[in-house]
């Protein structure tokens, strides 16, 4: 690895720390960069003198701060009644040496559903009205809140050795005292931090890799297994690789602590993180060094790290729903201002659910969208990420109670205003009618373009029971103007696999879903059963021929190519196409097989692409599309989904591409080379080329005739030089 020592000796500083034991939690970062710092949550005065805690509330009559100096089973060290500041904020200022030296946090709210009552004490339901009011207020100041603007937090609502949630609840748990187990906000002091410097190339030009990191760096083993730190020193691989952007799947604190008090049980585990604790605190069960401060500073250095290798570093962000779910648990946005930050059904005592598992964050009210702005502001100026990809984007753009309306001109083209430079892809749809919003978004957004994926796995995969036609799979592969013409190609990113369902591998070794599995490879509810896979009867070399032509036909198209990670080392979770709950041996990817075919083929494929402009459009272009006989092909014949060949040629260099949709060997008649230059393949992905990786160094291309023979289900690229 070439990852300098310098970042390797920070990223793993650390590790192996005890999560409670206090470390340097307000000691100054190193580096040059101001961090952004929002007017709410918990900073140090400019001078070191004091800590002010500021928090809104639309609807709270009274809040009170408690701090504490350990995380968890103490009483508070004291508890100060906050100030008003203006109609929707609360403040406190604690002189530092009031504080202890590891401040943890948290806050009691009362309101009209629980005003306060002088002879109130914790556990105590003086006061007490409702647990929801008529106009959805839920305060109760016996459980607990933790900031919503705390930058860590210092454990999860539930831990291995707290796995009762009833202290959270209400109803008849609502004399229940939340403090003693309660997660705390944690205060740490920044000065000027590093995190590299963050490439500015068009999104068009980059090469998207997600994956979760614990997949990412867990099977490698050692202490720090399954870490930031462990994803730092993995830059070179992505690097040597060709990807130039790695899109991580959830960051943010989510409830995982207990993954793994039973590892080899599926049992209420997190796996991929989409159900947000914290907006702004890393998560630390992806930290080797889990001391306050630690999380932040280690996941900064990896940012750090991926920006050395000029690879950019993407966050999927869970705006549309949080952790505290659809009931009575109070952990945070709830017990402050349940009718500020979620969408209230009409009666308002519920609420509405987009995004089917808990209830709608309402991102068009004041304190919603603020908190959501402000945390992609300090992801984006504080910790160094260069783009987010948003879970369930058109539930951010829904400004209603009844029914869905998706409006672009809301939040989704405020944040495009906002951050002109950063990367925003969204996942264009919810679970409800009228939430299918692909091809909606404003200018400055992308979208994953699921008419891409959808249309190439039933080329490949159906052929002959879907009938797609060439010309609809050549929309496809130019970008799909049809979805995105008010914008350019990179409008749409392409891909055929994701998180959501099946891994590449998979895609072509199964005909449908095995979710119910023994563990480490399920159980898991759930998943798509429109798949659009099929194993090809079991043959394992059609199924890495398929994999190897899915891949190219991916990167041979216009738009914003995204793989999953695992891909280039065929990984695979045996059909399982839902493994959310799966922190497991079967999710974690094997690396090992580098000197494996495919590998080979993955590194050069991308290499081609980036070596080659006109496969990275900047506008609309229109390739020449020709038959299997070099000739521009007629509308006839692209409206036919009985013609086995798609070609084409691109303009203004001189690539030739082939693609043999049927089932048996087609002879295809190349076009005409510019005048001076002669045909060479570049590629082939049929199963006969496979010992050399099916991709020719550049230099290396093999010469060809006027005319091909093209295996079945097989792309072959050609250059002219």
């Amino acid at each position: 690895m070439r990852i300098g020592l310098a970042v390797v000796a920070l990223v793993l500083a650390g590790c192996g720390h005890d999560p409670a034991t206090p470390g340097d939690a307000i000691g100054p970062t190193d580096g040059g960069v101001q961090p952004f710092q929002p007017t709410l949550g918990a900073h140090w005065d400019p001078t070191g003198s004091e800590v002010v805690f500021r928090v809104a509330s639309t609807r709270a009559t009274r809040l009170e701060l408690d701090l504490f100096d350990q995380p968890a089973g103490a009483a508070p060290v004291s508890t100060i009644t906050m100030d008003r500041e203006g109609d929707t904020t609360f403040v406190a200022h604690v002189a530092a040496a009031e504080l202890p030296a590891a401040i943890y946090y948290g806050y009691r709210a009362w309101g009209p559903n629980w005003p306060y009552d002088p002879a109130w004490t914790p556990g105590s339901d003086a006061g007490w009205i409702a647990d929801v009011d008529a106009q959805g207020n839920r305060m109760n100041p016996n459980k607990l809140v933790f900031d919503p603007y705390a930058l860590e937090l210092s454990h999860d609502p539930q831990t291995p050795a707290q796995g009762d949630g009833t202290a959270y609840a209400t109803g008849s748990h609502r004399d229940l005292d939340s403090a003693a187990i309660a997660p705390k906000g944690i205060v740490l002091h920044e000065d000027a931090v590093d995190f590299g410097t963050q490439p500015t190339r068009p999104l068009r030009d980059d090469m998207i890799y997600e994956v979760q990191l614990r997949g990412f760096t867990n099977a490698a083993g050692g202490d720090c297994a399954g870490t930031y730190a462990a994803a730092a020193a993995r830059a070179d691989y992505l690097h040597d690789l060709g990807v130039t952007a790695i899109e991580l799947m959830p960051l943010a604190e989510t409830q995982n602590d207990r993954n793994d008090v039973d590892p080899a049980s599926d049992s209420g585990d997190n796996y991929w993180g989409y159900s947000t604790l914290a907006y702004f605190a890393p998560d630390r069960r992806y930290a080797c060094d889990r001391t306050p401060g630690g999380p932040t500073r280690e996941l900064r250095a990896m940012v750090k790290a991926f920006h050395d290798h000029e690879i950019k570093v993407l966050v999927d962000v869970v705006y549309n729903h949080t952790a505290e779910g659809g009931g009575s648990s109070l952990l945070s946005l709830r017990g402050l201002d349940n009718a500020g930050y979620y969408q209230l059904d009409t009666a308002g005592t519920g609420y509405t659910n987009s995004n089917g598992v808990g209830a709608d964050v309402a991102a068009q009210k004041p304190l919603a969208q603020g908190l959501i702005l402000d945390s992609l502001h300090y992801w984006h100026e504080s910790l160094g990420f260069d783009g987010f990809r948003f879970d369930l984007a058109p539930v951010l753009g829904n400004a209603t109670s009844g029914g869905f309306h998706f409006d672009p001109t809301a939040l989704p083209q405020t944040i495009a205003q906002q951050f002109p430079t950063s990367a925003l892809i969204a996942e264009p749809w919810a679970v409800v009618a009228n939430s299918y919003e692909v091809g909606h978004f404003p200018a400055g957004w992308s979208e994953w373009n699921d008419t891409f994926r959808d249309t190439v796995r039933e080329d490949q995969n159906e052929n002959g029971t879907t009938a797609i036609t060439p010309g609809t799979l050549a929309t496809r592969i130019a970008g799909s103007k049809d979805v995105y013409a008010n914008r350019e190609p990179d409008a749409g990113v392409t891909y055929l696999v994701s998180h959501d369902g099946f891994t590449l591998h998979d895609l072509y070794a199964c005909d449908a879903s095995a979710n119910a599995q023994a563990w480490p490879y399920g159980p898991s509810n759930g998943g798509s059963t429109s798949n659009h896979a099929w194993s090809h009867g079991g043959d394992p070399v059609a199924q890495r021929q398929a994999n190897r032509t899915g891949l190219a036909l991916e990167l041979m198209s216009a738009g914003v190519p995204m793989i999953e990670g695992g891909d280039e080392v065929a990984h695979g979770i045996r059909c399982n196409n839902n493994p959310y709950n799966l922190d497991s041996p079967a999710t974690w990817i094997d690396y090992t097989p580098q000197a494996d075919p495919l590998w080979t083929f993955t590194q050069r494929l991308l290499a081609f692409r980036a070596a080659h402009p006109a496969l990275r459009p900047s506008g609309w272009f229109a390739p020449t599309w020709l038959d299997d006989t070099g000739h521009v092909a007629s509308g006839a014949y692209l409206g036919d989904a009985t013609k086995p060949i798609l070609a084409w040629q691109t303009p203004s260099d001189p690539i030739y591409v082939a693609y043999n949709r049927g089932p048996a060997k087609v002879t295809v008649t190349l076009p005409a080379p510019p005048t001076g230059l002669a045909w060479y393949r570049a590629a082939n992905t049929a199963s006969f080329l496979e010992a050399t990786g099916n991709f020719a160094l550049p230099g290396e291309e093999a010469t060809v005739q006027a005319t091909y023979d093209l295996d079945s289900r097989a792309l072959a690229i050609f250059i002219a030089r």
